[in-house]
Order: C-alpha cells, then structure tokens, then sequence
C-alpha cells in the first residue's frame, strides 16, 4: 500500500502479497463468505485500500508462543451477534489496522484500542479477525463462518 517497511516486520513477500490480494480480491467479488484470520485482516484491508501499523508491542506470548488477551465487541456488529461478550483470544501479531479501508468497520477492540476485528457491513459476510480463533478453545467465529457458507 506504499508505505515504507518497517524493519522489524522481516523480509518482503511479494508474490505471497500478490496470489493473497487477488484471493480477497476474489471472494468479495463473487460474494463467498470471508474470514480473514490475522495477516488475512490485515490483508483485507489493504486490499480495500486500508493501512497498518506496522509494529506495534504486547500482542504475542513469548517467541513463538501465543499470547492472550481480551477482545471487547462493538455492540451491533456482526461480530457482536457471534460473540456478544468481552473475550479472551489467542494472539501473536505484530501489526495491526491503522487506517480502514472503504467500506470497512471496527467491530472489537482490545483494552489499548487496537481494532481486533472488522467487518463489511451489508449482505456479504465479511468479517476479519487479528487473533487466531483455530488456537483457542471458543468455537463461535468459526461456527458462524461455516453458517454463512452452508
């Protein structure tokens, strides 16, 4: 998206950047149901013209090891139907949505406000995660996500 790399974000992968790009591209082209799982949100909103933070501290576990902290739901959000309640996720980013991309909505945060989940309200689902619900014990966002595509 332009911005200039920050050095602790590690080696560039274009064509990873790229085939995923035109994954997301694709299925909100076609309107499949979408989750976007850590880098998978982050790639969603790029892809709709959002920025990151590139870097940001005390959002993993130790090297390696998932961290977890909570997530609190903004009210009325798809995300919110799923999950309605504060939540303890698994977590290991280190970066995280700056700036939305169009069409794109906040809907839960962490306690220093980080945006943790966004959503593309309308008719599609489209929802984006930055923690890692396939580590953790709460089976709902990947319930919901299998609901929207039956």
């Amino acid at each position: 998206y332009g911005a200039e790399r920050d050095p602790r974000c590690g080696p560039a992968a274009p064509e990873r950047d790229a085939w995923e790009l035109a994954l997301t591209g694709a299925a909100l082209a076609s309107g499949t149901p979408l989750l976007g799982i850590c880098r998978g949100m982050q790639l969603l909103n790029v892809a709709l013209g959002g920025t990151l933070v590139q870097h940001l501290d005390g959002h993993t576990g130790s090297v390696g090891a998932f961290g977890e902290h909570a997530v609190k739901p903004v009210p009325g959000s798809l995300y919110a139907g799923v999950v309605p309640e504060e939540s303890q996720v698994p977590t290991y980013h280190h970066q995280a949505v700056d700036r939305l991309g169009r069409g794109l909505t906040a809907c839960a945060h962490a306690g220093d406000g980080t945006v943790e989940a966004v959503e593309l309200p309308g008719e599609r689902w489209v929802l984006g995660v930055q923690w890692h619900p396939e580590m953790g014990g709460d089976l709902r966002v990947m319930q919901a996500l299998v609901r929207a595509a039956s």
